[in-house]
């Protein structure tokens, strides 16, 4: 049984969870398939609070997560209000795509990391977040943030869906996890992926399915000397997978692809396309030493395309089931300014 909620979205005050029947023998894994789906309460999150002594059993408060339950006691969890994090919220104006009390769905500029860091302590699309969600974030791990599930790097542009409630967080970590969240990208690459392309047929991991869809299934893990970079690995790192369609042909020089991937590692376009060799444009990491022909597009197209300030790669359609209603949502968004134009250049 489980006591009133003072708010659905966010359980504050007193939970009583009773242990059930084949409930697993140790306090914290019971607790965890105990406690009603709405409360989004994680198994981390009730060892935190098994810890700080946040979790009772007739008045007295059990602090190990090991210690052995019995069908039918019933443990009273006390539950705090969603704690204010350090971070510092900044008025920063942002693109709302979507937004409801448990998700926002942001089209980022170029040019804003998405996470605070070291490097970047404010500036970042987490600050901006706290300033335009303010006290409609319930909560994330006990802490008032947004939660982030995945991300888009600096100088990439387009959508992303942030969780503002812990039970939101958590839907939308399941579907990245198992990979149904529908992901895809425009990028301008250098040359034209082809299947009659004997050098793509011959390299390790890449292959062509029905409709001339381009393949790369490798493992990535970070660069062994450069740990700002990853790199494309065999017997170590992190499968992933990704595929490629041109949409157009930009005088054979370079190509206007759609990329989707069936996993979300760091760089994993950008990487794979460049192990391809059609890395993308303006792309300083892993672009490579390929150049457009002036011969070909002219001084100013060319000079244009070389010079692009940073990689083109445009996180255009979004599509996930959404965590609390159900309801199946897809979003899109139009190539940004400055990749139209280089298109539209090249053509």
């Amino acid at each position: 049984m489980a006591g009133p909620f003072d708010d659905e979205d966010t359980p504050q005050g007193q939970l009583e969870v009773e242990i059930g029947e084949d409930a697993p023998a140790r306090l914290d894994k019971a607790l965890a398939a105990a406690v009603p789906e709405q409360a989004a309460l994680s198994r981390s999150r009730l060892m935190k609070m098994i810890d700080e002594g946040d979790v009772f059993l007739d008045g007295i408060a059990v602090t190990n997560p090991k210690a052995k339950v019995v069908e039918g006691q019933v443990y009273s969890l006390r539950l705090a209000p969603a704690a204010d994090v350090e971070t510092m919220a900044e008025d920063i104006p942002l693109s709302v795509i979507w937004e409801d009390g448990d998700l926002i769905v942001i089209d980022k500029p170029a040019g804003m990391v998405v996470h605070p860091a070291p490097g970047t302590p404010s500036g970042t699309l987490v600050n901006a977040l706290l300033h335009h969600c303010g006290d409609t974030l319930s909560g994330i791990g006990g802490e008032r943030r947004p939660g982030i599930v995945h991300r888009i790097d600096k100088d990439t542009t387009g959508l992303l869906v942030v969780a503002k409630s812990d039970r939101a967080h958590h839907g939308l970590a399941a579907q990245f996890e198992d990979h149904s969240v529908n992901r895809h990208y425009l990028a301008v690459v250098h040359g034209v992926p082809a299947a009659s392309d004997p050098r793509l047929r011959g390299m390790r991991g890449v292959s062509f399915e029905a409709g001339g869809i381009l393949k790369i299934a490798t493992h990535l893990a970070r660069h062994k000397t450069d740990r700002q970079r990853q790199a494309v690995v065999w017997d170590q790192g992190r499968h992933a997978v990704t595929r490629a369609r041109v949409i157009e042909d930009l005088k054979g020089g370079a190509s206007l692809v759609e990329c989707w991937l069936e996993t979300g590692r760091t760089h994993q376009i950008r990487v794979h396309m460049s192990y391809a060799g059609h890395g993308l444009l303006g792309d300083q990491t892993y672009g490579g030493k390929r150049r457009l022909a002036p011969k070909l597009y002219g001084e100013e197209a060319a000079e244009l395309g070389m010079g692009f300030a940073r990689q083109a790669l445009h996180a255009a359609t979004l599509g996930f089931v959404h965590p609390v209603t159900g309801e199946m949502l897809e979003f899109s968004s139009p190539l940004p300014a400055d990749m139209a134009a280089l298109i539209a250049a090249l053509r």
